[in-house]
């Protein structure tokens, strides 16, 4: 076994980062104002076809304003999945709404159908308003994570979604470069179809700028006043005065900087995520009880994480994990159910059955955009030997 360390997920910062971040330093922009900030905005808006885009500090408070563009306050309820990294239903409890957690189907994200027979047996819809029966609480919101840059059946959705007048908000923070290539959305875009859509920059993501996100939105009322919230709320600049509660969540021109020089590569990045995961699934086939999840038809994926079903494996999940680590491999098992966490342990959680099944059985394995062939030979042969062992 190579003595070389593989990591998970890290940044691949090999094009113009260095020579954008030199040129704000030099200049002295390297907070919050700045040119980058807004070519950032521009460009990324123009890749995913959006209105327009509004930086902001990190995902996380990209969702958070997006929900408050929804509408959600502390009275409501927003729909959740369960399935998802926490950051994706901290926001609700931000604002002092209730989540209502919501199972997943086989591309791991939220289940429409269990979506919708929620809305039909166990709320009541009048006045245009749906409300959660027993609670009384206004269902305002959807939260919808395209897990692992998968894209939720947004077609159902957001038909559900317009019957019953929910907002929806897509978490696309995995999913940036992911579009449809048919049917009623063909062309759009992860985070482009709902009310309002977030990406994250995070460090592990498909491009980063260290932290960082960006809201979108197809609502130009939406856009200038997620400019506004992400700005403290300033309705004057020179008197500071302010109409309503702000954050200071706007991104640093540094960090622009290093998301302009990203996405410039996202591309060649997709490229490199899909040829790796064609290498592991032709490798694959020679390893009994592994299944490498798929991705849904339709859509051309950025194909951020790869997920390995062990469920069939001669050794269990976290066997598996430790006998990675052993061999110098990073891996990790899926999010813990965020409806079992104990910030979250009160709160509704609607028939969650398939999402409990992949937490059992998913592991991450390397996917890196600068992980090469023999990187991706080493973790299958490290896979065949434990395989191999002896239970």
């Amino acid at each position: 076994m190579s003595d070389k360390f593989i990591p998970l997920s890290v940044p691949n910062l090999k094009g113009n980062e260095l020579k954008y971040v030199t040129t704000a330093v030099e200049t002295e922009w390297v907070s919050t104002g700045g040119p980058y900030v807004a070519e950032f905005e521009q460009k990324l808006a123009d890749y995913v076809k959006a209105k327009g885009a509004v930086a902001c500090q990190n995902g996380t408070a990209g969702l958070h304003i997006a929900l408050l563009l929804a509408g959600v306050t502390r009275e409501d309820a927003v729909i959740v999945p369960t399935l998802t990294f926490i950051a994706a239903v901290n926001p609700v409890r931000y604002i002092g709404a209730e989540p209502i957690f919501m199972d997943c189907d086989d591309s791991l994200c939220l289940d429409p159908e269990k979506l919708e027979r929620f809305c039909r047996e166990e709320c009541d819809m009048a006045d245009g308003v749906l409300t959660e029966r027993g609670t009384g609480r206004r269902i305002q919101a959807i939260v919808v994570v395209h897990v692992f840059g998968n894209m939720a059946d947004m077609e159902r959705i957001l038909e559900i979604a317009e019957r019953y007048h929910i907002c929806v908000v897509e978490d696309a923070t995995e999913a940036i470069g992911t579009y449809y290539t048919e049917g009623k959305y063909k062309g759009m875009y992860a985070g482009t179809m709902g009310d309002v859509g977030v990406y994250s920059f995070n460090g592990n993501k498909i491009i980063t700028t260290g932290g960082g996100g960006m809201i979108v939105s197809r609502h130009e009322d939406y856009l200038a006043h997620a400019k506004q919230l992400t700005t403290q709320a300033k309705s004057d600049e020179l008197y500071y005065t302010h109409d309503e509660i702000g954050y200071n969540y706007r991104m640093t021109n540094l960090q622009a900087a290093l998301g302009l020089a990203q996405l410039e590569q996202l591309e060649d990045f997709i490229k490199v995520k899909e040829r790796n995961y064609t290498l592991y699934q032709e490798k694959f086939k020679d390893v009994e009880g592994l299944e490498l999840l798929s991705f849904r038809d339709g859509i051309r994926s950025n194909k951020w994480f790869y997920g390995l079903n062990c469920k069939s494996f001669k050794i269990g999940r976290d066997e598996l994990i430790q006998y990675f680590s052993e061999n110098k491999i990073q891996t990790r098992p899926i999010w813990g159910l965020i409806s079992r966490q104990k910030p979250y342990l009160k709160s509704r959680a609607y028939e969650i059955e398939k999402a409990l099944e992949y937490w059992r059985y998913v592991v991450n394995i390397p996917c890196s955009t600068n992980l090469g062939e023999e990187d991706v030979e080493t973790v299958v042969e490290a896979l065949k030997k434990a395989g191999k062992r002896e239970g």
